[in-house]
């Protein structure tokens, strides 16, 4: 049985590498690039792994670039099924510079699949017997995927006791929540969005947040809020907590191993105040390494101990 089952419809080989100056026209002698595999549930996968937890990556892949995906993640021994399309999975770019910090993100729209393509993936789900614990759908929604699709997904999950946790935006995350789901991880423009209001304030954050459980839209709102740490919302109660002040390499990927730590508390009956202490500190650890490397699991610990209290043993 697997416990936990990742969804990514438009994952990507992420290329990260450095420049000393990002300016137009001249050549630009670049540093040896980075290749790790992406998107929202594959990354996911990649952090959920580390931590010990029996998942399998499910995700829509094609071409060359594909091709590179499925070797990146066989070498990391993460469990994927993949779903062949015609279509070229896409690659990402991110460009640190290094004489300033500046980080520069290239976010290609990924293939547009075909109505076969997509709902072969929605097969796939209800092919498993049995339904795991958890499924993760993250990420954007790639061309020819229509704006309903993770409400399909909610609607699986509500059917076979499956508790869904989602990380998406726009239309696609308005959708899934007017079925309802178990956990969502919007940021705060997404919040913003939701509420149709500015939020200018935390009291505003997280009475909008508390409003999405109030309405039946999640039973776990987690909100990340980057340096000034999280919280989770749910019925009548919030839990805010600080982040530990780090030194910020990369940015990306740290939301995805916020949500993965998450995932992979709640599956070990931690409560939300804990599961929130193991997000913040993934997600801290996220950001100490280039690239889409991920939070690595020391970190995770380390930070988990200096921020909080001793932690116990992950990983397997």
């Amino acid at each position: 049985m697997v416990d936990i089952v990742t969804l990514t419809l438009n994952p990507s080989v992420d290329l990260s590498l450095s420049v000393d100056h990002v300016v137009d026209t001249v050549k630009l002698r670049c540093s040896e690039p980075r290749k790790d595999a992406g998107g929202g549930g594959v990354n996911v996968a990649r952090v959920l792994k580390r931590l010990g937890s029996n998942c399998l990556a499910v995700y829509l892949a094609g071409g060359a670039v594909g091709a590179c995906l499925a070797e990146l993640l066989d070498a990391e021994r993460v469990d994927g099924k993949c779903i062949a399309i015609e279509g070229g999975t896409r690659e990402n770019v991110t460009v640190l510079e290094t004489s300033t910090r500046k980080e520069y993100r290239f976010v290609m729209p990924g293939p547009t699949l075909t109505e076969l393509e997509w709902r072969r993936c929605l097969n796939e789900l209800e092919a498993l017997d049995p339904a795991p614990r958890y499924v993760v759908a993250s990420g954007s929604l790639p061309p020819g995927v229509p704006h309903d699709f993770y409400a399909r997904v909610a609607r699986w999950a509500h059917t076979n006791g499956v508790r869904m946790a989602l990380d998406a935006s726009g239309d696609a995350l308005a959708a899934a929540l007017d079925v309802g789901v178990f956990l969502v991880k919007p940021s705060l423009d997404e919040l913003r969005a939701l509420a149709h209001a500015p939020l200018a304030e935390p009291p505003q954050w997280r009475e909008a947040a508390q409003h999405l459980v109030e309405r039946g839209a999640a039973r776990i709102v987690a909100l990340s809020l980057g340096s000034r740490g999280a919280f989770f919302a749910t019925a009548g109660h919030v839990v805010a907590l600080p982040a530990p002040p780090v030194t910020v390499v990369s940015a990306v990927g740290a939301g995805d191993s916020f949500l993965a730590a998450i995932i992979w508390a709640l599956d070990h009956e931690a409560s939300h105040e804990q599961a929130l202490r193991y997000a913040i500190a993934a997600g801290s650890a996220a950001v100490l390494r280039a690239g889409t490397a991920l939070c690595d699991t020391a970190d995770v610990i380390r930070l988990y101990r200096d921020s909080y209290e001793l932690a116990p043993a992950v990983g397997g």
